[in-house]
């Protein structure tokens, strides 16, 4: 079985067009621009062998199976996270950003609101009693914008929202108090807790 699912996942590119497509359809241009390091032929050959292995669909959205794949990637978002030379600075993708926010919630407290985020793609993120939820969307109570690099800073950086908003290079809009209350639900420093089955 793990054989077969490396069959259909385990090239380098396929969990991160999965990534690319996890909060919706997107062009073939979006989907370069997600991943600058593929190569036009070398996508389209992995488009086409996870149409044909049923993960997508033609216009390059996610069957149920695709979609499916989303523990493997948040799981591996945080493992990644923890391991040494992981390097912040290197590109994210705004998927990748809000994917991997995502990820990192920890629900430190009951918090409901809404918080829009302008990365060049819109996204809103909605924590109702700590659940997290994030969609392609715009509008919320609190309002980030700015480069994804400069905001995974913010959500992840030493500093406080205020020492941020301090040192610029990034938009907020919003109550500044309850801004710090949602930074504070992540960590790119999750314990790994292994569930093993011997």
């Amino acid at each position: 079985m793990q054989a077969h699912a490396l069959d259909l996942i385990g090239d380098r590119w396929a969990l991160l067009v999965v990534r690319e497509l996890l909060l919706g359809p997107r062009r073939f241009g979006e989907l370069r621009r997600g991943l600058p390091g593929v190569s036009a032929n070398i996508l389209t050959m992995r488009l086409v062998q996870m149409e044909e292995a049923g993960l997508l669909v033609p216009g390059y959205a996610l069957t149920d199976a695709g979609r499916a794949l989303w523990p493997m990637v948040r799981e591996m978002c945080i493992w990644g996270a923890a391991q040494p030379g992981h390097d912040p600075r290197l590109f994210i993708s705004p998927s990748a950003l809000m994917l991997s926010m995502a990820a990192m919630w920890r629900a430190p407290e009951p918090l409901s609101l809404t918080v829009g985020f302008d990365v060049g793609e819109r996204f809103v993120v909605t924590v109702d009693q700590g659940r997290y939820h994030v969609a392609r969307g715009q509008g919320g109570d609190l309002a980030f914008a700015g480069a994804t690099n400069r905001l995974a800073q913010v959500i992840y950086g030493p500093l406080t929202l205020a020492e941020n908003l301090a040192a610029g290079g990034f938009a907020f809009a919003g109550d500044a108090a309850l801004g710090q209350r949602f930074v504070d639900g992540f960590s790119l420093r999750r314990p790994l807790q292994p569930d093993l089955p011997f």
